[in-house]
């Protein structure tokens, strides 16, 4: 495997995040992320091999944000499905690293969102809870006991305490409960200097704006900003998802601003305004869409600057 440093520098701050799924959810995670990699390293290193190339530590990232991203219950075939179709379709198609247009992890993941709906949204568990948690249980209590997620929950008039929210005592997916998780990831991303910190910023001050109007001016849907901002998906994905070298846009600043923003925006509209109770897996997927011709354009802006200029 070629070892990217950067790549390396986003598993380290994902693997607190994995520490906390098995406490949260017990070890089925573990087993699920030792799939998800077997799997997708296989997946890489076939189509690698048919180029020429070689597998790289991206595949790591891949699949450790894929297994994170996933309900705890989730039938283990269908997370390997996920993580295959993600690698061929979303990366190696393209070409391997540093040309696929959409994120791998997401890729995979709205495959099977699409494919398996009720699996991916209908049997999420509550944590286990307790003094060690999830490390004296395989997956909970009361395996088929489900529980709504707190944007489900909240957009039903349910409040659901910050605190609750911030350190992760709620249902939803293996590592996108944790908000204080996310956040030390992030810090520590950005201090390594792996991802740019104005794609998390824009990101997430398009959200809360665009949400805080739509809650402010009553519009059914949409919940308090901040609660919504620590329910869900959406702090995981702008931290770890939206912050990737290769999907999003890099070539300026205000791109990266633009391409931000862009996400935080549809992911709130998405989900007051779309029925679906999570906005972020489209969301991405479609700013990945929009990161080349944002670019584009304002190479050539600046490039007519340059040459007035002149």
């Amino acid at each position: 495997m070629q070892k990217q440093p950067p790549m390396i520098s986003v598993v380290q701050a994902l693997i607190p995040l994995c520490f906390a799924a098995v406490y949260f959810f017990g070890w089925r995670f573990l087993l699920v992320l030792a799939l998800v990699n077997g799997a997708g390293i296989l997946a890489e290193y076939l189509l690698a091999r048919a180029y020429g190339m070689k597998v790289t530590s991206s595949i790591l990232v891949t699949s450790f944000l894929f297994a994170l991203s996933l309900p705890p219950t989730v039938p283990l075939w269908i997370a390997v499905v996920g993580i295959v179709f993600g690698v061929v379709f979303g990366k190696m198609v393209f070409g391997g690293f540093g040309r696929n247009i959409f994120n791998p992890a997401i890729s995979g993941r709205a495959f099977i969102y699409i494919s398996f709906g009720v699996p991916m949204t209908g049997r999420f568990v509550p944590p286990v809870g307790g003094a060690v948690g999830g490390f004296a249980h395989w997956l909970t209590k009361t395996d088929a006991l489900s529980s709504a997620t707190p944007l489900v929950s909240q957009a039903a008039g349910t409040k659901i305490p910050l605190s609750n929210l911030f350190f992760g005592n709620v249902a939803g997916s293996f590592g996108e409960t944790c908000a204080l998780l996310i956040i030390l990831g992030g810090v520590y991303i950005v201090w390594k200097k792996v991802a740019n910190w104005r794609l998390i910023l824009s990101s997430i001050l398009a959200f809360l704006l665009l949400e805080g109007a739509l809650y402010v001016s009553g519009v059914a849907g949409a919940i308090d900003p901040i609660s919504s901002l620590f329910s869900g998906s959406f702090l995981f994905a702008a931290v770890f998802m939206i912050t990737d070298p290769v999907s999003a846009s890099q070539t300026t600043n205000t791109g990266r601003w633009l391409y931000g923003a862009i996400f935080g925006l549809l992911t709130v509209l998405i989900r007051v305004f779309a029925g679906w109770p999570e906005g972020v897996t489209f969301a991405i997927l479609f700013a990945n869409m929009f990161a080349p011709l944002i670019d584009y354009l304002l190479k050539e802006h600046n490039k007519r600057v340059k040459e007035a200029k002149a």
